[in-house]
Parts: structure tokens; C-alpha cells; sequence
């Protein structure tokens, strides 16, 4: 390794990936770690650009008492005295805590002992309840634990992998590369269960794009399949299972034959006979889920579908076999073993066992663990809105954005007598709830461990300093806590002792009774926990390597050690379509933007693909609702409602529409998701169902439209729409409107910033509705605004050339006149939206080189323009590029 450079763990997904941090004379080098088994020195387009976002603009540095800056002493005492004061009056359930899955284990830890240990609560809950909480009950019901069976290396080594409600090639691209190149070397084969068809469908043999909410009847018609056909591993399920004949019951009632199973679905029946087909004659079969099994009403029974398959042909735990659920977050899987969901205990104790109750205590050295589960995510918003719940400490996560039924959140915020927000970020959709804010370290800074989907411990390790006044998390809870009289219980002064009693309390009266077991390093050393190097749990004392699979000895967590097939009757989601709500609205990350965008949103390379919030309909859907490609439209629910540009695709079936979660209140008008989503819950797991909530479309059609660039950005007073998008220097943010101003030149004016001295240019075409300003400081371009008023996109000029104005020290004549006219000088073009993030490739060089004939592939695009030749993750998008723009050949002569 280069000098300076420092080995960490990236702060996105749950591949858990290796990355290296040079120090250099400006922002560290951001790059993978080739040593890191997770990775092996890939990356991803969020990953080669963290650079880009680790800048100080927007960051909380102070704390902030009720809007102004305070000490850190004062902050701390007030939140102590406000939660003991709480207790005291109301009681232990009174106040609660929402954390995160962007928390360090050593964070969560602390978070949890304080609230189920002393507060005597288990009201803490976390992020990870919108996204694996379905994945933990399906685990602990099958199981009798929540542990992923298997590894990263099943997935090459596999024959055939399944991907259910997983879009891997743009929520894990770094797996999804690891598979693709097991199938270019190995053959393997690849079928993607999913209502949309995904990127992750380019590379697959076969898609089935079922009813969005059938998942459950389309695995327990392959229960049924495999008991009919003689292929149940009888030998497997009798020595070492439980339940069959009740769980091959309910698969059965659901739907008998092939034909009612394809009818519920909604899948041709030839199509769903050779998905049967091929995993039935399959061993070795890897089955990967995520938040399209997770977020639903039915969440926990489609997890149990899927592994009731996998039980009843013996196919798990071993090489290339097994169901894998992969997570969303980089440490999800750490906050399951610490216990950061409310209805669990830490290292994987459970409130069902009495005596883990007082095991935990007994640990802790605590009278007063709580005794029972909390209240989950929506429940606990819905207990602060009627005062059940009367002081909340959020802990680096956004709900007033992410949560279903947001608005709920906010009024329940808006109505809470003390809200204390942790975070890295000044000014969220959450933020500005809180009248205490207490600025966390952000990742680059932070110092402990995390855990991947394949239960893989890693390093995070600082090597930036935390700006301000900036802490720890787990230094920011542990302070409170001496303040509320816990000082002995709460002695940290490092991560590692923290970790320390994590790894002590795993292994305390365990005796191999949990598989989660730390055992071997429940005294490390604080220079080995410095140098730990990446390893799987579970590591009980005298173990030297982790367990890369378990179970494959047919010995599960249960207390008789066999598991348990869990019957799953099909039943539709519980919002249906309806005449006042006839579609169905799907949620979903993209490619190169994470959560609520905080982190990403502050890159110019990763805002260039989906610069704005999108709705993705069916052209048929489309032509019936009289919505353009290109244009506006409005989706409204029994919730709320968003305004977004509107995309036509058959890649949603008909009558299912998509957009994207990552929009907030801090880049769009009209844009929060969660707004809009339904806050039913899985009985079982009580995670929100974000997939299927009924909606309705509506056409907008705008006054005007227009956008505009800046160096600082401002809320655009008069439009009723606008998203913003970071450029090079500065934003661009889209506007349209239903009124024009009365004054064009003084809201012009307003919207640029323009001061006294400034430089203001202006141009008007009356006849063709086109208007353009532009504010110049000093001879350089400070901000640009361009209006139609008929909304014709051709009046509007491309946007990428111009931020190269903004970024010129000075404007000469010739690019003053570009300017006003709309038009770059010279015979240069632009670069068109942007494909290939991790190298900014654009759709005019993409399609000149495939127009031109020098490229007539992938691969040529990779050669020529670098094109897909990092994360790959564009790959899918260039694939369809080349099958519009390169004739194919068939039989010898031209398709």
C-alpha cells in the first residue's frame, strides 16, 4: 500500500466492500481494496466517486440548541435531563430511539445497552426495519436464529442462481459482477424474479415478471412442483427437519395446478413451468433476495417460501447452494446482532426466552432490562403523533422522507416535545424537527466495524478529522448516559472496549446455544483490533478462521436442532387496486444515488444519469392517461401526492408504475416517496409494505418550463416544480411552472441572486415564447436561467456545456454570445446525459462511435471510451444501446 493510505470499508450497500484511502495534497483517492475477499479491488460508481462527497459544504459541526449553536456540554445535559425527566414522569416506553444501519456496531451497541439495559425500554428501532427486518423472521422461523447460511463464494460456485425481488446489477453491482463472471467462465445460469425488468435482466436466461405481491404463490408452487415430482430429498428433510407435511399443505391449497399458480402471477404458464423445470433438476442453486421479498405485508412468508424450497431438497449450506438474503445497508447485519431492532435482545437473545432476559441483565449489570419487544418503526411514529411517545433521539437516519406515510412522520415530529436528531448533516427533512441537533462524525472519520450479507466483519477506519465539534456516535450516547447516572456501566473511551463486551456478550453462557459467537476476540488487543483483518462470523474462543457456511451438517439453532418448514398460504397484498386507484406504485433505488441522497447527491458524476425524480409508466398506461415521454406528471395515492417527469417503458408491466425513493423536500418540489407509500406492515416482522400501494396518474402540462444554473443554490419561489442536481461548480436545477411572473426580469433576478454591481445579461424571443438571464460577477458566470413559456423542449438548449462556462475563471465575447443565443460556439458538442458514471461517458459519444461503425459492442464501447469497464453497472444500459444502434445479424442476413 502506498504510504498514507488507509484500509476501510465502504459506507453503502451490504456487499460490504474493501476500499483504500490514500492521503493526497486534496481529497483522498478513494479506490478498492485488493486484499478484501468481499470485493478483490472492485467497485462501484458510488464507491469511485466518494471523493466527491467529502467535502465540508452542509455538514452539522456544531450542536444546535433549538436553532443556535450550543456547547457540547449544555446539549448533552439537556438531552439527559429531558430523557430521565421523561422516565420519571411517564415511564420507560414514554421516549424511544429510531437508529440506523449507517451506525458502526460500536455505536449500535451502546445505543441498544442504553435503552433496553438502563432505560428499561425496548423502544429502540432502526432503519433496518424498512429494509431486512421480513429476512430476520424468516430466518429465526426456519432457523431458529437470523444467519445467512451461506457465503459470497456460493454465488460462483453455484449452477443456477435465482434473483427474487433483487436488482443486484444496480443495488449490488459489485456481486453482480462477481456472478457474471462466474457465468462467462462456468456457464451458470441466471433467472430474476421481478414485476420490472431490471437491469439485472440483461444477463438472464429467463425473467418471470410476476403480479408485484405473488412471490408466495409462485414459491409454494414450487413446493408443490417438487413434492409431485418425486424430488424432495427425503433423507435430508426426515433426519433433519420439521413441518413438512404442514407446510406442503398450505402450498398446495393455494393453487393446485400450474395453470392456476401462472393465472395468480400472471406469467405465461411455459415460462413458469421452465423456472420449475431448471431449479427442480438444479443442485446446486443459489437463491438471492431483497427488498422485493423484504418490503411487504407478506414479507416474512415469501422468505419461508423461498427456504422451504431449499429445505425440502437439502440444498443448503453447502458450496453453491443455499437461500441468501443480501442487504441494503452497509451494516444492517451489525445492528441484527447487537439488537437494534425493537423486538430483539443483543448477540441474538430474544424477549421469548425469559431467561435471556436476565442473562442480558445479568451482563449488563442491570435490574431494569426491558422485559418485552418495542414499538417497531411505524409503530413508534404513530405512538409519538398521539403522545404516547413524548422524546425521540434519531440517530443518523432520515424519516421524515424515508418512512411510509411521511406526512404522518412530520406531524408527529412537529407534535413531539423533545426531539433530539443526531447527524453529519445540517439540513435534512428530519433536521429541521429536532430542537436539540447533535453533529455526528461521518464516514471517513468514524472508527469501529461493520458486518456484511455474508456475516463478514470489517474495519472502518478513520483518515479524515472530523470537522468542528464533530464526535462519535457512540462517545455522543455513551456521554448522555453518565449524565442520566450511568457512568460505571458506560466507561468507553475507545471503540475497541466497546467492541470487546459486543464480542464478551456474544460468547457469555452460550455453550454453542447461539450460533452468533464471538468468543475468540472477546479480549482483543487494542493494536489487533487496529490491524483486524476481515473474518466471518461465528468465531467462538479457540476458533483461528470463521465459518464461511453453517448448517451444512443438517444441525440448525433450534432447540432441537432441526429446522422448521413454516407453512405460507397466499394472500394478496392488502391495498388492492381499485377504480379511484387502478395502478400500482413500486419504490426503488437507482444506480448511482443512495437513501435520501445526503451523501451522493453532492457528486456531479453520480447526478448526470437521473439528474430528476422519474416516474416510469407503460406506454399503454401512458397513451390512455394522455402522458408524454419527457413531460409531467402527477401520482397521487390514499397518502399524498408528487409531481415528476414521466418515462415510458415497457420494463414495468401494465398497470405498475416506478419511481425512485432518493428524492427529499432538500431536491424537489413534489418528490418524497414516502409521502405516498401505504404504512401496512408484515404481521410478523412488521416491516412496511413500500412495493404495492395503489395509485392513480395524472397528465400536467406546465405554463412554462426552463432550468437553472447556479453556484448557490436557492428554493425557486413561483414553480411548481423543480428538482436540483449538482454540476460541476454548482446546480442545475429543472423548474416549470403554471403561472408567469408579473415582473419576468425581477423574479429572474431573484431566482440568480443578482446584487447591486452585478453583470446581468438578458435575452427575449418573443415569438417563440423564449426568454434567457445571465448573472456575471467580475467577467465570470454566476448564474444562468433559461425559460420556455410553450414548453417546447427544443426552445430549451442542451444543459452540460454550460456548466463548463460556470466553471471558467472569465467569459470572453464569443462566450457571452453563446450564452444569450443558447448555443455552444465553435463545432464542439455536448456530452448528452451521462451513461457511464464512473467515467462520465455521454450518449453523444456513445452513439456517434456505434453510428459511425467503430464500435459494434459492448466490448468496443469498453475499448474505446472506457465505457463499462469499471463497476459494470451501466453495462446493461450499453447492451441496449448496441441492440438499437448495431444492426443483428440473423441466419446470415440482417435482423
Amino acid at each position: 500500500m502506498p504510504p498514507g493510505t488507509v484500509r476501510t470499508t465502504c459506507p453503502y450497500c451490504g456487499v460490504g466492500c474493501g476500499l483504500t484511502a490514500t492521503a493526497g495534497a486534496g481529497v483522498p483517492a478513494i479506490a478498492g481494496d485488493p486484499l478484501h475477499p468481499a470485493n478483490r479491488g472492485a467497485v462501484c460508481s458510488k464507491a469511485a466517486a466518494l471523493g466527491e462527497t467529502l467535502g465540508m459544504q452542509g455538514r452539522l459541526r456544531f450542536p444546535m440548541v433549538h436553532g443556535r449553536r450550543a456547547e457540547w456540554g449544555q446539549a448533552l445535559d439537556l438531552v439527559a435531563r429531558h430523557f430521565t425527566d421523561t422516565v420519571e414522569r411517564f415511564g420507560p416506553d414514554s421516549v424511544a430511539f429510531y437508529v440506523s444501519g449507517q451506525l458502526l456496531t460500536e455505536d449500535y451497541y451502546v445505543a441498544n445497552k442504553l435503552m433496553k439495559g438502563f432505560i428499561g425500554s425496548a423502544n429502540i428501532d432502526t432503519n433496518s426495519r424498512l429494509c431486512m427486518a421480513s429476512s430476520v423472521a424468516g430466518h429465526r422461523r426456519a432457523f431458529g436464529e437470523d444467519v445467512v447460511p451461506g457465503c459470497y463464494d456460493d454465488i460462483e460456485q453455484a449452477d443456477l442462481v435465482v434473483l427474487v425481488g433483487s436488482n443486484l446489477a444496480w443495488c449490488h453491482p459489485v456481486l453482480h459482477q462477481r456472478l457474471l463472471k462466474a457465468r462467462a467462465e462456468r456457464g451458470l445460469g441466471i433467472i430474476v424474479i421481478d414485476p420490472r425488468r431490471t437491469a439485472s435482466c440483461s444477463e438472464a436466461d429467463l425473467h418471470l415478471a410476476i403480479r408485484p405481491g405473488t412471490d408466495v404463490a409462485l414459491f409454494n408452487g414450487l413446493f408443490a412442483e417438487i413434492e409431485r415430482r418425486g424430488a424432495v430429498d427425503r433423507e435430508y428433510v426426515d433426519a433433519h427437519t420439521d413441518g413438512f407435511a404442514d407446510a406442503g399443505a398450505a402450498a398446495f391449497a393455494t393453487a393446485p395446478t400450474l395453470a392456476e399458480i401462472a393465472e395468480i402471477c400472471d406469467v405465461p404458464m411455459h415460462r413458469l413451468a421452465i423456472f420449475y423445470d431448471v431449479f427442480i433438476a438444479t443442485q446446486r442453486v443459489v437463491t438471492i433476495f431483497s427488498q422485493g421479498v423484504n418490503q411487504s405485508s407478506a414479507g416474512t412468508d415469501k422468505v419461508n417460501a423461498i427456504i422451504n424450497c431449499h429445505l425440502a431438497t437439502g440444498r443448503i449450506g453447502k458450496p453453491g447452494m443455499g437461500p441468501f438474503s443480501v442487504t441494503g445497508q452497509p451494516n444492517a447485519m451489525g445492528g441484527r446482532e447487537v439488537g437494534g431492532l425493537a423486538n430483539q435482545l443483543a448477540a441474538h437473545m430474544t424477549f421469548d426466552n425469559p431467561e435471556d432476559v436476565e442473562r442480558v441483565g445479568r451482563f449488563w449489570g442491570s435490574r431494569d432490562v426491558a422485559s418485552r419487544a418495542g414499538l417497531t418503526a411505524v409503530d413508534m411514529f404513530r405512538a409519538v403523533e398521539d403522545g404516547r411517545i413524548r422524546a425521540i433521539w434519531i440517530m443518523g437516519t432520515n424519516p421524515a422522507a424515508s418512512m411510509p406515510d411521511a406526512e404522518a412522520v412530520r406531524r408527529a415530529l412537529a407534535a413531539c416535545p423533545f426531539v433530539v436528531v443526531s447527524d453529519c448533516e445540517a439540513e435534512t427533512d428530519t433536521t429541521r424537527f429536532a430542537h436539540v441537533l447533535l453533529p455526528a462524525a461521518a464516514w471517513g472519520e468514524k472508527d469501529g466495524t461493520v458486518t456484511n450479507s455474508e456475516r463478514m466483519i470489517s474495519r472502518q477506519r478513520p483518515f479524515m478529522e472530523a470537522p468542528g465539534d464533530a464526535r462519535p456516535d457512540w462517545w455522543i450516547v455513551s456521554e448522555v448516559a453518565r449524565r442520566m447516572g450511568f457512568s460505571e456501566e458506560f466507561p468507553y473511551r475507545s471503540p475497541v472496549e466497546i467492541f470487546r463486551e459486543h464480542a464478551a456478550l456474544s460468547a457469555f453462557e452460550n455453550d454453542g446455544r447461539r450460533v452468533f459467537d464471538l468468543g475468540a476476540i472477546a479480549h482483543i488487543a487494542e493494536l489487533a483490533y487496529a490491524a483486524l483483518e476481515p473474518f466471518q462470523w461465528p468465531l467462538p474462543a479457540g476458533a483461528t478462521s470463521g465459518a464461511a457456511r453453517l448448517f451444512a451438517d443438517g444441525r440448525f439453532a433450534t432447540p432441537d436442532g432441526r429446522a422448521r418448514f413454516v407453512a405460507t398460504p397466499y394472500r394478496a397484498p392488502g391495498d388492492a387496486a381499485s377504480e379511484y386507484f387502478p395502478l400500482i406504485l413500486n419504490t426503488g433505488r437507482l444506480r448511482d444515488q443512495w437513501h435520501t441522497m445526503t451523501r451522493t447527491g453532492k457528486s456531479p458524476r453520480l447526478s448526470g444519469h437521473s439528474p430528476e425524480p422519474t416516474l416510469v409508466l407503460h406506454p399503454l398506461d401512458a397513451a390512455r392517461l394522455s402522458v408524454r415521454d419527457g413531460g409531467f406528471a402527477r401520482i397521487v395515492t390514499n397518502r399524498g401526492h408528487a409531481l415528476v417527469r414521466a418515462r415510458l417503458s415497457d420494463e414495468v408491466r401494465y398497470g405498475d408504475v416506478f419511481i425512485p425513493m432518493h428524492w427529499t423536500d432538500a431536491n424537489a418540489s413534489s418528490a418524497v416517496i414516502g409521502r405516498l407509500v401505504n404504512s401496512l406492515t408484515d404481521p410478523i416482522s412488521f416491516q412496511p409494505e413500500l412495493k404495492h400501494t395503489p395509485a392513480r396518474v395524472e397528465a400536467v402540462t406546465p405554463r412554462w418550463r426552463g432550468y437553472l444554473l447556479s453556484r448557490t443554490f436557492r428554493v425557486p419561489d413561483g414553480a411548481v416544480y423543480w428538482a436540483r442536481a449538482a454540476v460541476p461548480g454548482g446546480t442545475m436545477t429543472e423548474l416549470a411552472g403554471d403561472r408567469e411572473p408579473e415582473d419576468a426580469g425581477a423574479w429572474a433576478r431573484m431566482l440568480m441572486g443578482v446584487e447591486d454591481g452585478d453583470g446581468v445579461l438578458e435575452f427575449a424571443d418573443v415569438s417563440r415564447g423564449v426568454q434567457r438571464w445571465a448573472r456575471l460577477v467580475d467577467g465570470r458566470l454566476e448564474a444562468c436561467l433559461f425559460v420556455t413559456r410553450d414548453g417546447g423542449v427544443d426552445h430549451l438548449p442542451p444543459r452540460d456545456w454550460l456548466t463548463e462556462l460556470l466553471g471558467a475563471s472569465s467569459m470572453d465575447a464569443e462566450a457571452r454570445a453563446a450564452l444569450l443565443i443558447g448555443r455552444r460556439a465553435g463545432a464542439s458538442v455536448d456530452a448528452g446525459r451521462i451513461v457511464c458514471s464512473c467515467f462520465a461517458v455521454g450518449m453523444t459519444a456513445l452513439v456517434g462511435v456505434l453510428g459511425s461503425g467503430e464500435a459494434t459492442s459492448v466490448e468496443d464501447l469498453g475499448r474505446l471510451l472506457q465505457a463499462g469497464t469499471n463497476c459494470g453497472s451501466c453495462v446493461p444500459e450499453l447492451r441496449e444501446l448496441v441492440d438499437s444502434h448495431v444492426p443483428q445479424v440473423v441466419s446470415g442476413t440482417a435482423a
